[in-house]
């Protein structure tokens, strides 16, 4: 009696059966031989199971070693039969669902719609397996050639496989070039999306440094430079001593146009007594009366070297004067002397006073990547 136990399911002959028939038997052997090493097509049911099972010793397209898949219409769990055939198929899913292939409580393997997989069973009976032949195929540099196609990967996979152009632009639209907590300058009022305005600063100057950076002052940008500010120096009152001296040097005034007009009198003034310096007149005498040369007379015997009394009180005075007058020209001072000594103590006092330091400003906020 003929069995059908091979992974083909070809038609195995017994001893000394098919008399006159062997050969015709054996030509549709060959026949399905050539079959399971071609091309096939069948439609899946529309369902979520169905069954692919060799034929016993008759042409069937799921013999085939290529199988083209069309139908279904939703996804399915198709069962290779019988489960104790172990054969290698190339099977394309042309339907519009993912197809489960299984042969026995082992492992599964599904191909998504549009994919072509090879896959091969193990003919476990009960327990058989699935495989996806070419699962952890290594291929030393090859060469695709049209439009490959792959799976594509969850956002953030970090593995070898291979990455599409769909997974690459979603990293790259989702990259983030800035770790969380960095803080920039935005010359604009809102942060920016994906940035939160940062108010901890707030009316201060930028201070560049090569150190450790931080914070410090304690007087707001408008307050220290706006219009207007209090600053020390308007004025400087008092008596320090100074020890200063200029050591020689070549310090020289050039020639200039220097000119100085002066116009006006100066008004003449009488001296009170008080004011003449002290003084007093020598005169001399002679006897008989009164000598023609005498500045005082005087009556009496002869006393040479006479004086008067000291009168003036060396008073100071002064003459009004209605003077004007300018100075014009550009001289010009060169070289270089030499200042040294300090300043000692004293009271001397520097009032405060108002300077206008309207410094140029552009505005920025600082904003922290979210």
């Amino acid at each position: 009696m003929a069995t059908y136990v091979n992974n083909l399911r070809l038609k195995e002959i017994a001893t000394g059966d098919e008399s006159g028939s062997w050969g015709t038997s054996t030509n549709t052997n060959l026949e399905l031989i050539g079959e399971a090493l071609g091309f096939g097509t069948r439609a899946i049911a529309d369902a979520s199971t169905d069954n692919i099972t060799i034929a016993d010793g008759a042409s069937d397209a799921d013999r085939s070693l290529y199988l083209k898949l069309t139908g279904g219409g939703q996804a399915c769990t198709i069962t290779l039969l019988p489960n104790t055939v172990s054969k290698v198929w190339v099977i394309e899913n042309t339907t519009n669902s993912t197809l489960t292939f299984t042969q026995g409580s082992g492992a599964n393997v599904s191909i998504l719609t549009g994919e072509t997989k090879a896959i091969a069973t193990d003919g476990g009976g009960s327990g058989a397996i699935v495989y996806e032949v070419f699962d952890d195929l290594s291929l030393a540099s090859p060469r695709l050639t049209g439009t490959p196609t792959s799976i594509t990967a969850n956002a953030g996979t970090n593995t070898t496989q291979v990455a599409t152009t769909a997974f690459v632009k979603t990293a790259v639209d989702n990259a983030e070039p800035f770790p969380s907590g960095t803080s920039m300058l935005f010359q604009q009022t809102n942060a920016p999306t994906g940035w939160t305005k940062q108010s901890t600063h707030n009316d201060k100057a930028l201070r560049i440094i090569t150190g450790t950076v931080g914070t410090g002052g304690s007087v707001a940008f408008s307050t220290a430079l706006g219009s207007g500010a209090t600053v020390a120096g308007g004025s400087v009152s008092g008596n320090p001593t100074t020890n200063h001296a200029v050591a020689a040097g070549n310090l020289a005034v050039a020639a200039g146009n220097l000119a100085v007009t002066v116009s006006g009198n100066i008004a003449n003034t009488t001296l009170s007594t008080n004011q003449i310096p002290s003084h007093s007149h020598g005169f001399s005498t002679s006897a008989g009366g009164a000598d023609s040369n005498q500045s005082v007379g005087r009556r009496g015997p002869v006393n040479a070297n006479q004086s008067t009394n000291n009168t003036g009180g060396s008073g100071a005075h002064n003459h009004s004067h209605n003077l004007s007058g300018s100075v014009n020209g550009n001289p010009s001072l060169s070289g270089a002397p030499s200042i040294s000594g300090n300043v000692t103590a004293g009271n001397l006092a520097v009032g405060a006073s108002t300077a206008a330091i309207n410094v140029n400003y552009v505005d920025f906020i600082i904003a922290n990547k979210d």
